[in-house]
């Protein structure tokens, strides 16, 4: 997980330590570096080779009218002629039709490719978007193309335990924990880095954002695209940042969706900080839309009550599991969610009403254990997601500054402050070296105009940080959801944010200024239970 700016998340935190405890790192390679070298000796591979697109991984479970292939790029860009990583790429070609005209016929604009987040988070179900009403004028100009990034399954997929101990349930969730808690929870982060390391070996210290841009620009080149189109939500924003700034002349259009805070400052211990205080607030929204329904949930009409009704329920789950599964952090992680998503918001509160009137099953159904090929999907996703954040980045190798920082953070963001901590802690005892952080930055006239779009609540990713890529991508626009959180504001039920994505994306139209759209409707609550 992610977030934004320190002084507000943590106070006065030792700022010192990241660069006196931290393994070394490694400098960001020059333009003319062996890395640049060979990012265009694989490009020009790929360009030559293209994608043989057929039918795709059974196991992704992707509709027919799906096309996949692979692209091989190199696991070190130093040495583009050693070891090769495939990566698969789905696609769906443009209908060339319009929604709102049958008879015209709808000149193509190439490829869009996009990126989901995480990290470790894959791309190949993202063509099918070209079927909901919000992208069918887009699906119309655009080859909606996906892609699973180096080590997300299918592509030479990474992994740091075995799947089956990966989901450890029921657990505590103490939002004071104790120093015998720590000490537990510490040495499981240790194990956890030391499998990373074990599994993948020399290859480990390859999985890094940076590589993962020279893989956009090898995709780029198999696609066979002069310049990239290309979509980023969440994660996905940093990785195109990196892109911008790498490779500036080979920018067509780029949106950026939710924002990550590219200040290398911030990457990534303290953007992990100002998230965990952003979801106290969304959590406050959440409580104040409960208890405006009080009469449907019987949670509690003020905030207050509803988090007593929340407190209630995860002491019972502590003394008894729901279906011997689901305890204190399943209920948090579940709730954590609807952070993210508000449309997850009648059902989770449906679900703890239920539980605290003696039915346990909605609340099992939406937070109990997953199947085994769930399992190793997250499992996966979580490797990912460790070896690209601990690679990315220096980060306190002393578990005092991490206990320092977050009981601190934890007096006024308690909710999800020590989950992010468990999430992240791996980094701590990381055994590769560290890449350093790219300054995004550039110059007029050297990018396209980019749009930049975010809801102003969110908490996965800070407002703070779409306000900082602005201040850093000369020619962007930002477009702001007003008053709302939810986690990816693109291709929505936001028509006015969908208004500007088209204007962009099908003729390369911006705001002549930032503005801002009306927030989304709440959603509505569900029945009683």
């Amino acid at each position: 997980m992610r977030a934004a700016a320190l002084y507000s998340a943590a106070g006065s935190l030792l700022l010192t330590t990241l660069a006196t405890t931290a393994p070394a790192q490694a400098a960001p390679p020059a333009p003319g570096s062996a890395e640049a070298r060979g990012t265009a000796v694989a490009a020009g591979r790929a360009a030559a080779a293209g994608i043989a697109f057929g039918d795709c991984p059974k196991a992704e479970d992707l509709p027919g009218g799906m096309r996949c292939g692979t692209v091989r790029v190199p696991l070190d860009y130093a040495h583009p002629d050693g070891k090769q990583l495939r990566l698969t790429v789905s696609r769906v070609r443009a209908t060339h039709k319009d929604p709102r005209n049958p008879k015209r016929k709808v000149p193509g604009q190439g490829a869009l490719l996009y990126n989901p987040g995480g990290p470790g988070g894959s791309g190949l179900h993202f063509p099918l978007v070209g079927t909901v009403p919000a992208w069918k004028r887009i699906a119309g100009a655009y080859d909606l193309v996906g892609y699973a990034p180096r080590g997300v399954a299918p592509s030479a997929p990474l992994s740091c335990q075995d799947p089956g101990d990966f989901f450890k349930g029921p657990r505590p969730a103490p939002t004071q924990p104790s120093d015998a808690y720590k000490k537990e929870r510490a040495a499981e982060a240790e194990a956890y880095a030391r499998g990373c390391a074990e599994r993948a070996g020399e290859s480990l210290r390859h999985y890094h954002s940076l590589n993962n841009a020279r893989d956009l620009e090898v995709v780029r080149a198999a696609l066979g695209e002069e310049r990239l189109s290309f979509m980023g939500a969440s994660y996905g924003t940093y990785l195109g940042a990196l892109y911008a700034e790498l490779f500036p002349a080979r920018v067509r259009r780029m949106v950026f969706d939710s924002v990550v805070n590219p200040d290398p400052a911030m990457v990534w211990y303290r953007n992990n900080l100002e998230q965990s205080e952003a979801f106290e607030d969304r959590w406050d929204d959440f409580k104040e839309w409960i208890a405006g329904h009080d009469a449907v949930y019987g949670l509690g009409d003020t905030p207050r009550q509803v988090q007593n009704s929340y407190e209630e329920a995860s002491e019972r789950l502590a003394a008894e599991p729901a279906g011997g599964t689901v305890g204190p952090a399943q209920l948090q992680g579940a709730f954590l969610r609807a952070g993210y998503y508000d449309d997850y918001w009648p059902h989770r509160a449906e679900a703890l009403s239920a539980y605290l009137k003696g039915d346990p099953q909605p609340l099992v159904d939406q937070a109990g254990t997953r199947t085994a090929k769930g399992a190793k999907g997250a499992e996966n996703a979580n490797a990912v997601y460790t070896a690209v954040e601990c690679n990315d980045a220096a980060w306190p190798t002393d578990f005092e500054v991490w206990d320092r920082d977050n009981t601190r953070l934890a007096r006024r963001a308690p909710f999800e402050t020590w989950d992010n901590v468990w999430t992240n802690l791996p980094c701590a005892y990381w055994r590769v070296p560290r890449q350093r952080p790219l300054d995004v930055r550039t110059v007029p006239g050297e990018l396209p105009p980019t749009l930049i779009l975010a809801a102003e609540r969110d908490a996965a990713t800070p407002y703070e940080g779409a306000l900082e890529l602005r201040r850093r991508l000369s020619g962007s626009v930002l477009v702001t959801e007003r008053d709302a959180g939810t986690h990816g504001v693109a291709g929505g039920p936001n028509a006015c944010v969908n208004g500007h994505l088209e204007a962009y994306l099908l003729q390369g139209r911006l705001p002549a200024r930032n503005t801002s759209c009306a927030p989304r409707p709440e959603p509505e609550p569900s029945p009683a239970p």
